[in-house]
């Protein structure tokens, strides 16, 4: 079963997939399986192999692991079985997002600006404002804005290269909004050229 991981991995990888926490469970779920002598995939051993996990998330998640190796497994031999994915009853439950008012996100900018400068950085408080005015006006995730260019801002917007899933994508900016960035932009010229 080591090499059927293998390939699968492999497989994967060429359509896009990183696989690395994959690699890792399959890989150990293939060494539990042949120590059991066990060459298809048997449900009773994927089960006892999850429930090795020291959580019921992380059982959850080694289970699925080998629910997908299973469907892929299966499609060249009906001979390997199927694990429930459910089995261990894990449901992930998203936190409720938290939705700021105008007068909170006027706040936290103006917060922002009262920043003093550290280390001579005499930017730090336009910064702090302007990533805050930014987050609060497109949406953008904070790795995201965190990793702008000054090449990614555009005329159509904000160019947000390789993000989640490694898509770019263009957010376009309101006119208020690209007079704020124009402005902390051409602050930030006159302290430093670095991106």
């Amino acid at each position: 079963m080591i090499g059927a991981v293998e390939g699968y991995i492999k497989l994967r990888r060429r359509v896009g997939f990183k696989m690395a926490s994959a690699e890792c469970l399959l890989q150990s779920f293939a060494c539990f399986a042949a120590n059991r002598r066990e060459t298809l995939i048997r449900m009773q051993t994927a089960i006892d192999w999850a429930a090795l996990g020291p959580s019921v998330s992380q059982r959850d998640a080694r289970l699925k692991e080998v629910c997908r190796f299973a469907r892929y497994m299966r499609a060249e031999d009906h001979r390997h079985e199927l694990p429930p994915a459910n089995y261990f009853g894990y449901r992930k439950r998203r936190p409720v997002p938290h939705i700021y008012s105008l007068s909170a996100i006027n706040r936290l900018i103006e917060a922002g600006l009262r920043l003093r400068p550290k280390g001579g950085l005499a930017l730090r408080p336009q910064t702090y404002a302007t990533l805050l005015a930014l987050l609060a006006s497109t949406g953008l995730r904070v790795s995201e804005a965190l990793g702008l260019l000054h090449t990614d801002v555009t005329a159509d917007g904000l160019l947000i290269r390789q993000t989640k899933f490694r898509k770019s994508r263009l957010v376009p900016l309101h006119d208020t909004a690209k007079i704020g960035l124009d402005r902390y932009l051409a602050r930030r010229r006159q302290v430093s050229s670095a991106d």
